[in-house]
């Protein structure tokens, strides 16, 4: 199977982020890109496009992404949205899928080939298990949806891996290098692409005292969570001012 015009779209999952790269735009590379540089090495006129912008709720990725994703004639298009909404402390989940689902079929009519993903499953994370239960009433909408128009699901939620936090970045919101390489992989699977895509060595942390632990998860309250809160609170977004690392069609090196 082979695409031509590859667009993603969605928030800082698709952008990249926790996978850094300064030689890449927004400095980030992430899974999009590692599987856009797979379905480019194999010839022809590929381009690929990346509009995602991290911090984005789901309306503001349908208001700003959609139109422009499909304007660029995509065969082929993965769509990430609505972590951001469902960790809010208020959230009518019913109502935001419909609008994603009024997208998907829109993206759908246009022939692509249309990539969706579940939310990852909080299990297994003292921080986010509170809200397990709105992430299993999302995937369960979103599976819905997938199937009405054809969509192939990537199930980031069966994904049990990703329990171990080797894969994520130390602000433990975001993919690290390893997370982004196993999301690639899992993606290109889905779609039958045959890739040599291998899993990235997980780094052991040293084991940590209890001391040690309370001052890691004390830095991380102080220099992740807070930071965070307050932008919630004051209507701000990591992704104010940003725009797309990839706005047009373009190859990848």
């Amino acid at each position: 199977m082979s695409f031509e015009r590859y667009v993603a779209i969605g928030d800082s999952f698709t952008e990249g982020v926790g996978d850094p790269d300064p030689a890449r735009p927004n400095g980030l590379r992430g899974w999009a890109d590692r599987v856009a540089e797979v379905l480019g090495s194999a010839g022809g006129d590929f381009g690929y496009a990346n509009l995602a912008i991290r911090g984005r709720k789901l309306p503001a990725i349908l208001d700003e992404q959609l139109e422009p994703a499909i304007a660029l004639a995509p065969d082929l298009v993965t769509v990430y949205a609505g972590a951001n909404d469902i960790l809010r402390p208020r959230v009518d989940i019913d109502t935001i899928v419909e609008r994603y689902d009024v997208a998907l079929g829109r993206l759908a009519a246009t022939g692509a080939r249309l990539v969706v993903f579940t939310a990852f499953d909080p299990g297994g994370s003292a921080i986010y298990r509170p809200l397990r239960g709105r992430f299993a009433l999302y995937n369960e909408l979103v599976r819905t949806s997938a199937r009405a128009h054809g969509a192939t699901v990537v199930d980031f939620w069966t994904m049990r891996e990703y329990r171990d936090w080797r894969y994520w970045d130390p602000d433990r919101m975001h993919l690290g290098p390893a997370g982004h390489q196993r999301m690639a992989i899992e993606v290109l699977d889905t779609l039958g692409v045959p890739h040599d895509l291998a899993p990235l060595p997980l780094v052991d942390r040293p084991a940590a005292t209890r001391a040690e632990q309370r001052r890691e998860n004390l830095t991380w309250v102080r220099e992740m969570a807070i930071p965070w809160v307050h932008r919630r609170l004051t209507g701000r977004s990591s992704g104010d001012g940003l725009d797309p690392k990839r706005p047009t069609l373009a190859p990848i090196d």
